[in-house]
């Protein structure tokens, strides 16, 4: 191997070392010849540096770099000079001077690229996964990486400081009826059984606080075998936190806080806490959701009283099946016919069997129902929307409030975006607060829970059904997307028993998946309470980036694969045989 210095890195050159010989390493990103004299930009971590070889100065030097190519590594001796003012670089912090090389060394030699990394943006992203190492050369991803840790730093500066214990939980577990499914890992000291990959800390920091050290937290490995989104990778890093002898609002604090700090070292800029919280039954009522994004105002209204004595038979049919009509109202915007009609095919598409339009020329509604509606239909639609005008629009779907409001939910989303409604640059926090405890599951005839079961209820759940009783969990959510959630924990041993007999859970059942949390529950549990907050999420919305693939180093394409590992692989029957495994096909339908 061949030797080499480097005395200071390429962004970091100045005029302080004007005069000076340096010794500079990094990559080739481009190669300009000008006759007599070749220019290279030098790239690293740290920046750009132009070198210039003359050969005045070296002629050997000049001699070898004719030689270099896109992405070489090299390594160079030189002297910092003066640019001339009509070179300067003014968008470099190195613009001002250029290293006089007399000396290069070629550290690797490079291929010609699968793809240019000045044109890497418009690659399938496959590709770019196949080649991750080179897509991470590109400045725009090491800056995404470098917030990340900033962030990551933020984080456990602020809780240190604040008394919390940083402290790592296992990663292989025991599998646990949580919600999300689970992946396996096989034992071979164990032959038949399994641990899990933890979905989160869950049950571990719970038990640390059983252990008496108050206040946990962890920058947290979880694993989740779901299927995959923009916002979902089978693998993520969560900040996972866990605080004794606390309520709902202590935990809020801590993350308001926590927030505040990382906005004003990211950004320079002040949030404005408290953040708002709003109820689970208020935000679902208003917005078809329970992560709403109040970026922009875009609100549902229930409009059944519109068509109370209507004749139109299928809006009458869903009214006295005691379903109901909600409606979005936009204004100020032009609809022709056919956008319309296409708003309609788009409902359709979002799972809405249909979608009803009104639009007002005037007073006067123009819709496929027009000839339905009631001569003082204006008035009517005036109580409800109280800003209806000329050229107001109302899109109208009806069904049972929660499948139809989730509809509602997501057409108030896909104008906002077609609108271009949502404001760029915005932060808007909120707690949502007082969700339902648990969740009717009609296909097995269940109630589940709505967090997870631990979450405590709030008093007085003794004496109302299931379906009525509210929990004390809070999301955090900004701009529309769950950042986390959280909850005040169960921390006696009967509550826990009884919510787990609400969720079907036998006796047998409930000991055998978690009866070291039951009897550490009977001995001197104090009461506790936590929050897990998606890093990734974090920091996707933050840099507005589209998935979160682009702010994790090497993350899975949607399919859960990845290209440069070519991972997941298969196992031959020899390793498979020393787990006591055998590989059955699945049929397939």
């Amino acid at each position: 191997m061949q030797s080499f210095k480097r005395t200071i890195s390429c962004g970091l050159v100045n005029e302080i070392y004007l005069g000076k010989p340096i010794y500079l390493s990094g990559w080739v990103q481009k190669r300009r010849d000008h006759g007599g004299l070749i220019f290279i930009d030098l790239r690293d971590r740290s920046g750009v540096m132009q070198l210039v070889f003359n050969p005045d100065f070296s002629q050997q030097a000049h001699k070898q770099a004719h030689m270099l190519r896109s992405e070489y590594v090299i390594s160079v001796r030189g002297t910092v000079v003066e640019r001339s003012s009509e070179t300067i670089n003014n968008e470099l912090s190195t613009g001002k001077w250029e290293l006089q090389v007399d000396e290069l060394i070629i550290l690797n030699k490079a291929k010609a690229l699968p793809f240019s990394l000045e044109e890497a943006e418009h690659v399938e992203e496959e590709l770019r996964l196949r080649y991750r190492y080179l897509d991470l050369r590109r400045s725009a991803m090491q800056e995404k990486l470098a917030l990340r840790n900033k962030v990551m730093f933020a984080m456990r500066e602020f809780f240190i400081n604040k008394g919390f214990y940083e402290i790592e939980t296992p990663i292989l577990t025991k599998n646990t009826p949580e919600g999300a499914r689970e992946f396996l890992v096989p034992s071979r000291l164990h032959p038949g059984f399994f641990y899990a990959l933890p979905q989160s800390p869950q049950l571990y920091k719970q038990i640390l606080m059983a252990s008496g050290l108050e206040k946990y937290f962890q920058i947290a490995r979880c694993f989740r075998d779901e299927d995959l989104r923009a916002d979902r990778q089978p693998e993520f890093t969560q900040l996972d936190l866990e605080m004794s002898f606390v309520e709902g609002g202590d935990i809020q604090s801590i993350i308001e806080q926590l927030f505040s700090c990382i906005w004003k070292k990211i950004f320079g800029s002040e949030l404005k806490v408290p953040f708002p919280r709003l109820t689970y039954d208020e935000v679902f009522s208003t917005y078809g959701t329970d992560k709403p994004d109040l970026r922009f105002d875009l609100p549902i209204h229930n409009c059944t009283p519109l068509f109370e004595n209507t004749e139109l038979t299928f809006l009458r049919s869903v009214i006295d099946k005691g379903g109901n009509i909600g409606g979005l109202h936009v204004r100020g915007r032009e609809f022709s016919r056919s956008e319309l009609d296409n708003w309609v095919d788009k409902a359709q598409k979002l799972g809405a069997k249909g979608l009803l339009w009104i639009r007002f020329k005037g007073k006067v509604p123009e819709s496929p129902v027009a000839r339905f509606l009631p001569e003082n239909f204006f008035n009517q639609v005036q109580e409800i929307f109280p800003t209806i005008a000329n050229g107001s629009v109302l899109f109208l779907i009806a069904g049972q409030y929660k499948e139809a409001w989730t509809l509602l939910g997501r057409l108030r989303l896909a104008l906002a975006h077609h609108l271009q409604l949502i404001p760029d640059n915005q932060f808007h926090f909120s707690w949502i607060v007082d969700f339902p405890l648990f969740e009717y599951d009609e296909d097995n005839k269940r109630w589940d829970a709505m967090h997870n079961p631990f979450t405590a209820p709030q008093n007085g759940w003794q004496d109302i059904d299931p379906g009525d009783m509210k929990s004390r969990a809070y999301d955090i959510i900004l701009n529309g997307i769950e950042l986390g959630g959280g909850s005040i924990r169960i921390h006696d041993e009967a509550t826990q028993s009884t919510i787990f007999d609400l969720l079907g859970l036998s006796k047998e059942q409930a000991h055998e998946q978690f009866g070291f949390l039951l009897e550490a529950q009977q001995l001197g549990f104090p009461p506790h309470g936590g929050i897990a907050l998606g890093l990734d999420r974090l920091i996707m919305i933050m840099i507005n980036a589209p998935s979160i693939r682009e702010v994790i180093a090497f993350p899975k394409t949607a399919r859960g694969y990845d290209p440069m590992m070519e991972s997941p692989t298969k196992v031959d029957d020899k390793q498979l045989k020393e787990y006591g495994l055998k590989i059955i096909p699945v049929k397939k339908d």
